[in-house]
């Protein structure tokens, strides 16, 4: 197949006029435009032709615990196939599925759903990449939608359970690093998965002696953990210091503009990355919905428990990314931190995340005003 005279976001972040040629679910060969004509017309291979519109990489949500009505946690099949297929008409080529606190039992049967998933591969959806350990290893005071009651400290016996279970597919957990036995946890899980400082009331030093342990990364930033302050800089600060990938929830709802606009200039668009955390009513109306075990109620899109705890998100991550847009974060940048960052974040950036010959052929192809034209997964057109 080709793919001619796109505005294709390349792997330097600028847009340049390609064509790209796709060999099975392979991008076989990048070129200036008219450059691959003649061989696809000697083999007599569709084209597609992309004229005025943007080619960027599929999208790829490290955090994302529900949609139009499915959650991973249901743990079935048919919730991740419901999920899968819904995200793909989003943009989202690939996923990360987030799982919540809940006892070692459900969390195993949630995570085998997960590792059968993975091992089947999804057709004509968004394609599952691995599970984000959300808790249960995390501060009660910080819990945010979590449930108190599942909620415990670090166990490394716990972790490497569920991650033999998951058949390896963890490829993130979270912890609140002041825990009892935390910088051992991390030590030891960060040779596994990138371990992610979450739902804590960690201080600066707390913070960088757990990125000094291992962990490289910071879920929902500013969200669950103590302010910024000009005295206290807090996880946010230490984040900073140490280089750490932050996740933004770019909904309009968790973080004024004006944070996120900050955060692209204080860390860099090499180190943002943009998360849905969305929960099962993302894609549907307004009503009462579930997460975690927890009644949630969604109004104007903000998703609450009933004691007003603002519960995940109700907005998928092609719209977050588009906000950040919005907010005056340039394309590329809210791209890049939509897909490449996430991919590398979850080990993933060798096969998916951005366009180079040999990775994926998973694209979108987008009108100037960023409205979805084709979604393209693993060099399959969705619709």
């Amino acid at each position: 197949m080709l793919i001619k005279n796109g505005n294709v976001l390349t792997e330097t972040w600028q847009f340049e006029q390609l064509d790209l040629r796709i060999t099975g679910d392979i991008i076989e060969k990048i070129a200036p435009a008219g450059n691959i004509q003649a061989e696809c017309d000697l083999r007599q291979e569709p084209e597609f032709d992309a004229e005025g519109l943007y080619v960027v990489p599929g999208l790829v949500d490290i955090h994302i615990h529900a949609c139009a009505g499915y959650d991973f946690c249901d743990a079935r099949e048919e919730s991740v196939t419901g999920m899968a297929k819904y995200l793909i008409k989003q943009g989202v080529t690939s996923f990360v599925a987030a799982s919540m606190a809940y006892d070692e039992e459900r969390l195993q049967k949630i995570f085998e759903i997960g590792k059968n998933m993975m091992e089947s591969g999804i057709p004509g959806g968004a394609q599952l990449r691995g599970i984000h350990m959300e808790g249960p290893f995390f501060s009660k005071a910080k819990k945010g939608a979590q449930s108190e009651k599942y909620i415990i400290e670090p166990d490394i016996a716990m972790f490497d359970r569920l991650n033999t279970v998951s058949g390896g597919i963890i490829r993130l957990v979270d912890i609140a690093p002041e825990l009892p036995h935390a910088m051992e946890f991390i030590r030891h899980a960060s040779k596994n998965a990138t371990v992610s400082i979450a739902h804590t009331t960690a201080d600066y030093t707390t913070a960088m002696e757990a990125f000094g342990n291992g962990a490289t990364h910071v879920t929902h930033l500013f969200n669950a953990m103590p302010p910024f302050s000009h005295r206290d800089p807090g996880v946010v600060g230490a984040a900073s210091d140490a280089g750490a990938d932050v996740e933004l929830i770019c909904d309009g709802i968790h973080l004024h503009p004006a944070v996120i606009r900050s955060v692209f200039k204080w860390f860099g668009d090499e180190k943002v990355i943009l998360i849905s955390d969305a929960m099962m009513a993302c894609g549907l109306p307004d009503g009462e919905y579930e997460l975690g075990g927890q009644a949630v109620n969604v109004s104007a899109g903000k998703a609450t428990l009933h004691d007003g705890t603002i519960a995940g998100s109700a907005t998928d991550l092609y719209m977050c990314m588009k906000h950040a847009v919005e907010f005056g974060i340039p394309l590329e940048s809210a791209v890049r931190a939509a897909s490449f960052n996430p991919a590398g974040s979850a080990g993933l950036d060798q096969q998916i995340g951005s366009i180079a010959s040999g990775k994926r052929a998973d694209l979108l192809l987008l009108d100037k005003n960023l409205s979805i034209v084709q979604v393209i997964c693993g060099g399959q057109f969705e619709f």
